[in-house]
This record gives C-alpha cells, sequence and structure tokens, in this order.
C-alpha cells in the first residue's frame, strides 16, 4: 500500500439530483466518480496514510503543494494552508460577495424544533439540502447574494433561527423517522412567522411555502439502531453493503458484524484499495457520541 501521489484517493461524498457518488482523485488522470445506491457492496482497505485532498473550485481542483498528512479521525480532509485557500473565496466564509448568481434562502427541518436557516445557489436545485442531511426544506424567498445573506441574518435576529447545528444532533433525529406531519408543522410555522417580518430585503422574492422531504431519496425506511460509527485507520478493511446515505453518512450492513456508519468526510483523503473478495471488517466502530459543540455543518 503505497503513500505516493500516484495513487486515486477518496475525495468523499458528493450528492447531485439523481443521488450520492464517491469521488476520487488522481494526479495525472484528474476526478472521477462512482454512484452510491442502496444495495451496492463496498469493500475497500484503506492504504497507508490519509493526505490532503487541496482545494476544489467548481470544477478545478488545486492539489495540496505539500501532499499533507492529516489525522484520520479529522472531519475535514484539508490541511490548514489549504483550508485558509478555501475560505480566502467562499461564500460560507463571507469572501465570496461579489458572486452574481440567483441565491435560494431555505428552513431546513433535521428534528423536533432543530430548524436552521441557510443559503445556496438557486442553480445547485436543492443539493445543499442532500449535503446537509435535512429531513425536510421549504424555501423562503430567491435573490442576489447580499440580499439572502441579509434575510439569513434577519430570521436569526428576529425569530432567533440558528444557521447551523451540532452534526451530531442532525445524525441523532434519523431514528425513528419523525412523522413527515410534524416536519410540516413546523416548518410551515415558521415560515409564516418569516414571511410576516417587515424587515426581509425588498430584493428578495418571498416564495409561498411548499416543502420538500428526503424521506425516499436517503431510505429513511432502512435507518434503524444500533448502527456504530466506523474508525479509519490505516491497513483497515470495511465491507458491508450500502443500505442508506444521508448527506455525508453512509449506513452499512456487514456480513457477521454490527451495523455501521461511515462518516464520508473522514474517507476523504485516504486512497481506497479493493478488499479481496470475502473480506471481513477489521475497523474499529464505536457508539456515536451525543450531540457537542465541536462539528457544525
Amino acid at each position: 500500500m503505497s503513500g505516493t501521489r500516484e495513487e486515486w484517493r477518496c475525495a468523499g461524498l458528493r450528492w447531485a439530483p439523481s443521488g450520492p457518488s464517491l469521488a476520487w482523485l488522481h494526479p495525472a488522470h484528474g476526478m472521477r466518480s462512482s454512484p452510491l445506491p442502496a444495495g451496492r457492496p463496498l469493500a475497500f482497505t484503506t492504504g497507508d496514510a490519509r493526505r490532503c485532498v487541496g482545494v476544489r473550485r467548481g470544477t478545478r481542483h488545486i492539489p495540496c503543494p505539500t501532499d499533507a498528512e492529516v489525522p484520520a479521525a479529522a472531519v475535514s480532509a484539508q490541511c490548514p494552508d489549504c483550508a485558509r485557500l478555501d475560505r480566502s473565496h467562499s461564500v460560507a466564509a463571507d469572501t465570496a460577495v461579489d458572486d452574481p448568481r440567483a441565491y435560494d434562502v431555505y428552513l431546513a427541518w433535521f428534528g423536533p424544533h432543530v430548524i436552521k436557516v441557510g443559503i445556496t445557489a438557486a442553480e445547485r436545485e436543492g443539493v445543499r439540502l442532500l449535503e446537509q442531511a435535512a429531513l425536510s426544506y421549504a424555501l423562503l424567498g430567491r435573490g442576489p447574494l447580499m440580499a439572502a445573506r441579509r434575510a439569513e441574518a434577519v430570521l436569526g435576529a428576529a425569530l432567533a433561527v440558528p444557521d447551523r447545528f451540532p452534526y451530531a444532533a442532525k445524525r441523532a433525529a434519523r431514528h425513528p423517522v419523525p412523522p413527515r406531519e410534524q416536519r410540516v408543522a413546523e416548518l410551515a410555522a415558521l415560515h409564516e412567522r418569516a414571511r410576516g417580518l417587515g424587515t426581509l430585503p425588498e430584493s428578495l422574492t418571498v416564495r409561498a411555502f411548499a416543502p420538500v422531504h428526503h424521506d425516499e431519496v436517503f431510505r429513511l425506511d432502512r435507518i434503524g439502531p444500533g448502527h456504530r460509527l466506523a474508525e479509519l485507520a490505516a491497513g483497515r478493511t470495511l465491507a458491508g453493503e450500502v443500505t442508506a446515505v444521508a448527506g455525508p453518512d453512509v449506513y452499512l450492513e456487514t456480513a457477521g458484524g454490527p451495523a455501521l456508519l461511515v462518516d464520508a468526510r473522514q474517507l476523504a483523503g485516504w486512497p481506497l484499495l479493493a478488499a479481496a473478495p470475502g473480506a471481513r471488517t477489521t475497523v474499529s466502530a464505536r457508539i456515536p457520541e451525543p450531540a457537542g459543540p465541536q462539528s457544525l455543518f
């Protein structure tokens, strides 16, 4: 298992309206992806080191100049220098204020009373909500970037709607799956209160309430209790069948072992080699920790 640059490395999980896929990077061959539908067998052995994935600018990839190693347990697969470069022109970090695209302001529902406000480029057609693992969402309005940012700030100040939650809180709310009626009721009430504010930007076109649900695309009915969180390390094997994918989380059933949850953010940066037929899972796993302030998404 080589730690050289001349190998395919996982770049994490990508969502599209058609579903999730694993992204791959190679210094000579560029970027590729492989679909990750429910029912797909997944069997790989990690290489000898996890390394920085560099910076992504749209469809362009900027490799890490030092091929820096990153910790196996880190959520981010970027070294500090690449992370700073990434934030230097980022809508999320408020350093890309010149973006001319239209933006949607959304209300995303993750669990009872766990609703956040956020913005996403309208051309992405809701993919951001799939990435964030929202169980349901509703658009509030559409407008220029700065109007969308202003609306986000207004909801935070006037209605105390946060723009982020600890990721563990979102993960914990998927089982048992809250009924759609509850999600719709909470989203509708907040949407109505937000539309009633007199301080939303005039350039924001307010949208009628139209909830969207992700039960089918996430396969929420197949996420049962007792999944253990896989802890990746060099030279470890993971083998199973994909049962569901929600946001960055991949749920697996393993032969003769516990049901596993793989955080694909922690897959990024690893060279993943195909495991031998019949290989058994050797990654360690633990019960996911309760929500805390350290991981926001």
